[in-house]
C-alpha cells in the first residue's frame, strides 16, 4: 500500500492537527463542485467563526467570507475525529 498523498496539514486552533488527503479532497470536488480549491477549506480549519460537535467522532467548522459573490457566503466543513479517539 502506498503513501498517503496530502494536500494539506494544519493544527486547528484548539490543538488538533488536522490533514486533508488527495483522495478526501477529490471527493469533495466531485460532491460539491463550487469548491475550486482547498484554500477555503484550509482557512476554515485553521481561523473558524464556530467549532460544534455534531456526532460522536465529527466535528464541523464554520466560516463566513464576506468576499464571496455566491448566495452561500458560509462553509462548512466536517472533520472526523475518530482517529484523534484512537490514537491520541
Amino acid at each position: 500500500m502506498g503513501k498517503m498523498e496530502i494536500v494539506f496539514e494544519i493544527t486547528d486552533k484548539t490543538g488538533r492537527k488536522i490533514h486533508l488527503s488527495k483522495e478526501r479532497f477529490s471527493h469533495i470536488r466531485q460532491r460539491h463542485p463550487d469548491v475550486t480549491s482547498a484554500e477555503g477549506i484550509e482557512e476554515t480549519l485553521k481561523t473558524p467563526l464556530k467549532i460544534i460537535g455534531v456526532e460522536e467522532n465529527y466535528v464541523a467548522y464554520y466560516k463566513h467570507f464576506k468576499q464571496k459573490k455566491e448566495s452561500a457566503k458560509y462553509l462548512k466543513i466536517i472533520v472526523s475525529t475518530y482517529l484523534y479517539e484512537v490514537n491520541p
